[in-house]
C-alpha cells in the first residue's frame, strides 16, 4: 500500500488514527459471504465489482470515485479466499485510510502511469469471472446483484433517515430563502451548496420556475427567472445511498388552478405511499393510483412522466411502471414523485410491515391533509412567500 504523505512537522498522532468499526466489519464479512455463495452456485471463480453502487453496498458506504460523479478509480475483486482492491498509487492511500480501514481488504496497485484496465485483465485471466459491468473476458451479471443491494440492514436504515432529514433541510431552506427574480441556475447553486455542506453529493437537481414543469416534466434548471412560483427538487447521495424530495413555493397568493393541481398530485402521491406495502406488487398499487387520476378527470396525466422508483445505492434500482411485477419488501426505499401539469411532488419512504415510514418529512413547512381509506396522511403544501418581504429566514 502506498504510504500517506505527512509533513515532517505534523506527524500523525494516535488520536488521528481511525478506529476500526467492528459492526461495519461484521456486515462487510456477511456481504462477502453472500457473494461467495452466489459465485459457488453460479460456478464462477471470482466477481469483479466496478459499479459505484455495488462497491458502496459491499463496503457499507465506501466510495470508489473521486466525487463529482467521476468514473470509478478502483475496483474490488471477490474470490472465495480474498477481497482485493484494484487501483493506482494515487488513490490507494485515500481509499484505505478514509474508506476501508480495517475491513479486511487486500490491495493490488499500479503506478498511475499504467492503464488500470491491464491490472483488471491480469487478475481475471485464468479465472471464470463475473462482473457487474461490461468488461472483456467476463460475464455481465449486474441484474443478479440488484436483490443484494436493496435489502437494507439497520445501519443503512438509519443512514437513510439521516440523509432524508438533511436533504429536506437543504430543499426547504433554499425554497424559503432564494431572492425573487433569481434564475433557476442560481437557486440550483444555493441548493447544491447546502447539500455539499452536509457531505451530500447532488445527483439530480430540479429548479422549475413559473410552471416550467408543465412543458418539461424532467426539467433540471436553466436561465429562466423565478417571478411567481417555483418547484425545487433534489436527489442527494451520501454513504452510497440516495434520497429524493420535492417542495413547491409560491411568491404571493397561489392561483386556484395551482392549488387544485398541487392537491391532486398530493392525493396521487398519498395513495401511492399508503399502498406501497410489504408483499404488494407494484401492479396492485398502481390500480389504486390510476383510479385517482381517473376520478379527478385526468386519466392520461400519468403518461407524461415516471411516477416512482425503488431508490437506494442506485438513483433508480427499479423504475415502477403500471404493469410492473416488482414486489415491495419491508425495508425497501421508494421515491414517489408523481406530477400533474405544473405541479410536482416527491418524498421517499421506507416500506414497513404495516405503515410505511416517510423519511423526508416536512421540517418547517405548511402541510395539507389527505384522506386515504379513512386514514389522514399529511403531505407538503405550497409554501406561500409574501413578495414584499423578499427573503424569508
Amino acid at each position: 500500500m502506498s504510504a500517506t504523505a505527512l509533513a515532517p512537522n505534523s506527524p500523525m498522532s494516535s488520536a488521528e488514527i481511525p478506529q476500526v468499526d467492528l459492526q461495519r466489519l461484521e456486515e462487510v464479512n456477511k456481504r462477502k459471504e453472500l457473494l461467495c455463495e452466489y459465485l459457488k452456485i453460479k460456478g464462477f471463480d471470482s466477481l469483479l465489482i466496478q459499479d459505484p453502487a455495488n462497491f458502496a453496498w459491499l463496503t457499507c458506504g465506501g466510495d470508489n470515485t473521486r466525487k463529482g460523479n467521476s468514473p470509478p478509480v478502483a475496483a474490488a475483486l471477490i474470490t472465495q479466499e480474498a477481497r482485493v482492491i484494484l487501483c493506482s498509487n494515487v488513490d490507494s492511500g485515500q481509499i484505505f485510510d478514509r474508506d476501508l480501514m480495517g475491513l479486511g481488504f487486500l490491495l493490488k496497485e499500479r503506478p498511475w502511469t499504467e492503464d488500470l484496465t491491464i491490472l483488471r485483465q491480469d487478475v481475471c485471466r485464468g479465472r471464470k469471472t463475473a462482473a457487474d459491468t461490461w468488461f472483456p473476458g467476463t460475464e455481465n451479471v449486474s441484474s443478479d446483484l440488484t436483490p443484494f443491494r436493496v435489502q437494507y440492514g439497520e445501519r443503512e436504515r438509519e443512514r437513510f433517515k439521516a440523509l432524508g432529514k438533511d436533504v429536506v433541510h437543504a430543499v426547504e431552506a433554499t425554497a424559503r430563502n432564494f431572492e425573487v427574480g433569481s434564475t433557476e441556475s442560481e437557486v440550483a447553486g444555493h441548493l447544491a451548496h447546502r447539500l455539499i455542506k452536509h457531505n451530500i453529493q447532488p445527483v439530480q437537481l430540479q429548479v422549475m420556475a413559473d410552471a416550467q414543469g408543465w412543458r418539461y416534466r424532467r426539467w433540471s434548471y436553466g436561465e429562466d427567472r423565478i417571478e411567481r412560483q417555483c418547484i425545487i427538487s433534489a436527489i442527494g447521495r451520501r454513504h452510497g445511498l440516495h434520497v429524493g424530495v420535492t417542495r413547491s413555493v409560491c411568491l404571493g397568493a397561489p392561483s386556484a388552478e395551482l392549488q387544485q393541481v398541487h392537491r391532486l398530485a398530493s392525493v396521487v402521491q398519498a395513495t401511492g405511499l399508503f399502498f406501497t406495502q410489504d408483499g404488494w406488487k407494484m401492479e396492485e398499487t398502481w390500480k389504486r393510483v390510476s383510479r385517482i387520476y381517473e376520478k379527478f378527470g385526468v386519466p392520461d396525466e400519468w403518461r407524461c412522466a415516471e411516477q416512482a422508483d425503488v431508490i437506494g445505492y442506485h438513483v433508480s434500482e427499479t423504475s415502477l411502471r403500471p404493469n410492473s411485477q416488482h414486489t415491495f419488501r419491508e425495508g425497501t426505499a421508494v421515491y414517489w414523485h408523481p406530477s400533474v401539469r405544473s405541479s410536482l411532488v416527491g418524498d421517499t419512504i421506507l416500506v414497513g410491515s404495516g405503515n410505511s415510514e416517510v423519511i423526508t418529512p416536512c421540517q418547517n413547512w405548511p402541510v395539507i391533509s389527505v384522506q386515504v381509506k379513512g386514514q389522514t396522511i399529511e403531505r407538503p403544501s405550497i409554501l406561500i412567500r409574501e413578495v414584499a418581504l423578499g427573503r424569508i429566514d
